[in-house]
């Protein structure tokens, strides 16, 4: 922790704006010690402490201009190892300069920059001062030490952004699949609502018709037990369509609890739905041909389920004739599930209503299990819905 904090300490003070005004004030008061304390040369005179003090000022601006400092530099400390003051003292410096641009320049750059640096300070050296130019030749070692280090912290802090930027990358992408999730659970609980809604009231509006068509017939003799029946049969649907709008929305009041729900509605429970259609007054043949339950996956036996109460839902609500006969057929053909559900009444020519969601919801079924469907009216009289569902893995 307390060295998470003084690096934190020394990341505020280095971008601190007037940070390089420190440091180059620092620095020319500690080479003005070693000016006149070290002995490496002469002791600087007015002009060797002009050319000194001068080659600091352009480290105020060594991140902006790295390059155009280290030239000014160059300009100004070459003269004043020509004139052999004092050696040591405008080292650091120099080497400070030529390691911002290592630190803030590609790798050739720093490459082309040393090489020239190097070059001109030892052809001056060889034209004016041959002991110096020897000395700098057992110098150049920290020269190069320093490009290679300035070149190591830039590939490092480069490497630290990319992984910074991939982080965040996958930081969003988390967050957008998220977001997609959610938005798939919502369709889907939409999609679940929209169905047991639909079917449910649209069986109690059949059987609610059809008790009162029996009490106002003839109500002089009354059909006790056609009443009792149909009003049983509200009742059902009315439990049935509760407990299944219950674990429908256990999803919405509690997302991070455990999986409670039971199993996924397929095709065990396609008898259930033509029972209850023909509670109706329809006629309901069903046709269930399959190898075996395990056979068919999940999902795939739920949209079937979907599909199937949807068609029917349709079939009661817009048939429009009381000997309605409505023919389910699901089969396995070819690794892929068919499902046909028709109807021999008035099909969805009759509708007079606003139309509702229910062919779009049924396609987004298939689709979400990589099937097809398509709906329409029978050649003659009836309705017609067809589905193919893949029953193979999904790539």
């Amino acid at each position: 922790m307390v060295a998470g904090r003084g690096g934190a300490a020394v990341e505020r003070w280095v971008r601190h704006p007037w940070a390089d005004v420190w440091l180059a004030a620092g620095l020319a008061v500690v080479d003005s010690v070693l000016a006149v304390l070290v002995l490496d040369g002469r002791r600087p005179d007015t002009l060797g402490w002009a050319l000194l003090l001068a080659g600091h000022v352009p480290l105020v601006w060594r991140r902006r201009y790295p390059v155009l400092v280290l030239c000014q530099m160059v300009v100004l400390i070459t003269p004043y190892h020509a004139l052999d003051y004092n050696h040591t003292a405008p080292i650091a410096p120099t080497l400070l300069a030529l390691y911002t641009v290592a630190v803030t320049s590609p790798a050739r750059r720093t490459l082309v920059v040393g090489s020239v640096v190097i070059g001109v300070t030892l052809t001056l050296n060889a034209l004016t001062n041959l002991d110096g130019m020897v000395e700098f030749l057992r110098i150049s070692g920290w020269i190069f030490a320093v490009l290679l280090f300035g070149g190591y912290i830039r590939v490092h802090r480069e490497n630290v952004t990319a992984a910074l930027d991939r982080a965040e990358r996958a930081e969003r992408t988390r967050e957008e699949e998220a977001r997609r999730r959610v938005a798939e659970e919502r369709l889907r609980i939409a999609r679940d609502l929209h169905d047991l809604l639909a079917h449910s009231i649209t069986l109690i509006g059949v059987q609610t018709s059809v008790a009162a068509h029996v009490l106002a017939a003839d109500p002089g003799r009354l059909d006790r037990a056609a009443v009792a029946q149909a009003l049983d049969d509200i009742a059902e649907t009315c439990r049935s369509a509760r407990g299944e709008l219950r674990t429908t929305l256990e999803v919405l009041r509690d997302p991070g609890a455990p999986e409670t729900r039971g199993p996924l509605p397929g095709l065990h429970s396609l008898p259930d739905l033509a029972e209850t259609a023909r509670a109706t007054g329809a006629e309901v043949e069903l046709s269930v041909r399959r190898e075996g339950e395990d056979t068919v996956p999940p999902a795939v036996g739920a949209a079937a389920y979907r599909i199937v109460q949807e068609a029917l839902t349709n079939a009661v609500r817009h048939g429009g004739r009381d000997d309605l006969r409505v023919r389910v057929s699901v089969y396995g053909d070819e690794g892929a599930l068919r499902v046909t559900v028709s109807d021999d009444g008035a099909g969805a020519g009759a509708g007079v209503g606003t139309p509702g969601f229910g062919l779009v919801g049924m396609r987004e079924r298939a689709r979400s299990v990589g099937g097809t469907l398509e709906a329409g009216p029978r050649e003659g009289e009836g309705f017609e819905v067809c589905a193919v569902l893949p029953m193979g893995e999904r790539r």
